[in-house]
């Protein structure tokens, strides 16, 4: 009897189920795979924009004129936010006779203005440039008549002294802190009150 036929059958059956098993697992291995998700490439994000400050201009130097009762008149080259004070100063500062209480030294400067500071005596000048007219000359904003009888420097009231030629409310103060003369030449020594000054003053002033 053949026992062969039946042994190669039995293996050909063998065979043929792990064939049948081999696709069985493959088919379950792609239906249970996870679906891959596609990839998605994104542009880069837009920077924000951001406003640019608008550039300051930046001021300048002024150029000035100086000119009137200071020690080195001129035009002057100061740096912007400078004021009437500064302006002065570069002109090497006001002589002795300068009449520096009818000038505002507060005032900002602007490119090419001219500060003029004047003397004490340009009021008294004004005084006497048109003595035949009947009609009073007009005065210089802060200039005075000068009073009719001599004025007493140690004893004067800021009011009086204010009348003085040439004499306004912060020269008479300092003549009252300056206070007592022994002479009336003595007033000299009072800042602001030269030769000058003094010469206009001598005959509407008095000790005694």
């Amino acid at each position: 009897m053949n026992h062969t036929t039946p042994a190669r059958a039995w293996r050909g059956y063998v065979g043929l189920s792990l064939v049948w098993l081999a696709v069985l697992g493959g088919v379950l291995f792609l239906t249970r795979r996870p679906a891959t998700q596609p990839i998605e490439i994104l542009p880069p994000p837009t920077p924000i924009a951001t406003a640019t400050p608008e550039p300051t201009a930046t001021p300048g130097p002024m150029r000035v004129d100086v000119t009137g009762a200071v020690r080195a008149p001129g035009v002057y080259t100061l740096p912007a936010g400078s004021i009437i004070a500064d302006a002065i100063a570069a002109a090497g500062g006001a002589v002795q006779d300068a009449d520096l209480d009818r000038v505002n030294k507060a005032m900002p400067l602007q490119d090419g203005m001219q500060v003029h500071v004047p003397h004490v005596t340009d009021a008294a000048s004004a005084l006497l440039s048109n003595p035949a007219s009947t009609a009073p000359t007009p005065l210089p904003t802060g200039a005075t008549t000068a009073p009719a009888s001599p004025i007493n420097i140690n004893t004067a009231t800021l009011a009086e002294l204010d009348t003085l030629p040439g004499v306004g409310p912060s020269t008479a103060q300092r003549i009252i802190d300056g206070r007592p003369y022994g002479k009336i030449e003595d007033l000299m020594r009072v800042k602001g009150i030269g030769q000058a000054t003094f010469d206009k003053l001598k005959d509407h002033i008095t000790v005694q």
